[in-house]
């Protein structure tokens, strides 16, 4: 992070872009500012092309006045029922909105909106970081408002409300999921009475909609340490509001003074490990519901101990559900979601036991294409503390994963060699080792690689025939 001055400020910010918004304003007469995300990114010293403008007055007349300032060029879209419109140009796109105060009901999200000034607009701010603004009008420009000291904030690692949190999170309770997704993106802390708010009123999360929902928790899940965010999810209460099935796995029984593992915290402890290996939204979907079916399966064998037999299987079923609840995708990438937690127990079983051929080649024939994404969550879910198991389980994975590559191989090699072959060759055309016997294989293996004549016997043989007696051995 980097502490800018006002005149800093203003030399960062002295770009075209920049200095014809300020001409606009200037030209209109009205107060213009840069707010929120655009704002804290400029401290954290992380690169934003979205940029939201906040005007005393209308938005839109505004953006329209850029618009013309910048021609053809520029893309206009205007939201009039929100007061709202965005500007595109080159590869930024800029929002405008006029300076607002709201005010909500209990039973939505929706606020009664009016006009009001720049400090109405920073109050109504989900938090600190976000409510900061800088002056663009001429004879302000760079000039940093910001009333919650959202700077030192951000110089601390801290995500707050700037006003009281339970007003905050009551009147838009997707705040609440905001708030964790700010502090895991960014690695800050949640302000003591932030954070406690968000237990007292994680109740009111059930107002918003699946869709937002899931726009939340994919960019957590997205984020460097997803773990961080679920954590915070699961201790305030909102996890199981909202992903009740990943909730419940936060429990040790005990019986007979056996006690199985914490499967929460193992999750999350696979979901890390993935998330070191893999950017894949839907790996580390699958990854956070491995073991969903784990409360479910859960059984007291007296000679075993605890079981979760069919877990996977039982996984499986109840990912459509958790999609569909969470206005998650139900195509391809739900049902690749359901293989890699219906078959993640199989490579595991194949590594316990003797690795061998025919087991493998079962595997990629179930596993198709996402095989490598299922070994990589195979891998992560080696979250034993017995380090000498742990071993031999990545030592068996290794060796499974060698025998995929040579399995692909020979397969390839299998499927692509012609299946009529040198010496039937020599035999058909009474030719011993010589150059037209090479010409032939040669044929036969174009056609194949090139895809015109399948690799099965008939249609080769057709080939064959044709190449010999256009050579004169016919």
């Amino acid at each position: 992070m980097k502490i800018l001055s006002n005149e800093e400020l203003a030399l960062v910010l002295d770009k075209e872009i920049f200095r014809l918004i300020s001409e606009c304003a200037d030209k209109l007469g009205i107060e213009c500012y840069v707010v929120g995300g655009y704002v804290r990114d400029l401290f954290l010293e992380r690169p934003s092309n979205d940029i939201d403008v906040v005007v005393v007055g209308s938005g839109i007349q505004m953006a329209s006045e850029l618009k013309n300032k910048l021609g053809r060029k520029a893309h206009l879209s205007v939201f009039r029922n929100f007061g709202t419109a965005q500007v595109k140009f080159r590869d930024m796109e800029i929002e405008f909105v006029g300076a607002r105060k709201e005010s909500y009901s209990h039973d939505s999200r929706k606020p009664v909106v009016e006009n009001g000034t720049l400090e109405d607009d920073q109050n109504r701010r989900d938090f600190t970081i976000n409510a900061m603004a800088v002056c663009l009008n001429n004879e302000r420009f760079g000039e940093l408002v910001d009333p919650f000291d959202g700077i030192y904030d951000l110089e601390d690692g801290i995500v707050a409300t700037p006003l009281d949190p339970d007003i905050t999170f009551s009147d838009d309770p997707l705040r609440m999921l905001r708030c964790i997704r700010f502090a895991t993106q960014l690695n800050f802390q949640i302000e003591d009475e932030t954070y406690k708010a968000l237990g007292r009123n994680a109740g009111r999360i059930k107002i918003v909609s699946g869709e937002r929902i899931k726009d939340e928790l994919n960019k957590i899940i997205l984020s460097k340490h997803p773990s961080i965010g679920f954590d915070y999810l699961q201790r305030t209460g909102l996890l199981n509001l909202i992903l009740p099935e990943l909730a419940a796995l936060d429990i040790v029984d005990t019986r007979a003074g056996k006690a199985h593992k914490n499967n929460f915290y193992h999750t999350l402890e696979v979901l890390e490990n993935v998330c070191g290996k893999s950017d894949n939204l839907w790996l580390r979907w699958a990854s956070l519901l491995h073991d969903v079916g784990k409360t479910r399966s859960k059984r007291w064998d007296n000679l075993a101990g605890w079981t979760f037999h069919n877990h996977n299987i039982v996984g499986e079923k109840m990912v459509p559900v958790i999609f569909r609840r969470l206005a998650l995708p139900l195509d391809s990438k739900m049902k690749y979601v359901q293989k890699l937690v219906g078959l993640h127990m199989r490579p595991i079983v194949i590594a316990d036991e003797v690795v061998t051929d025919s087991a493998v080649r079962r595997l990629m024939n179930d596993a198709g294409d996402d095989i490598d994404d299922l070994m990589t969550l195979c891998e992560a879910d080696i979250t034993s503390k017995n380090e000498v198991r742990k071993k031999q389980f990545i030592e068996n994975f290794r060796i499974v994963r060698e025998k995929l590559t040579d399995l692909r191989e020979r397969d390839y090699k299998r499927l692509l060699q012609p299946c009529i072959d040198g010496h039937e060759i020599m035999k058909m055309f009474d030719l011993g080792q010589c150059r037209e016997v090479g010409m032939l294989k040669q044929a036969l293996k174009d056609a194949v690689l090139d895809n015109r004549v399948a690799n099965e016997r008939e249609p080769l043989m057709q080939l064959l025939m044709e190449k010999a007696k256009s050579m004169g051995l016919v």
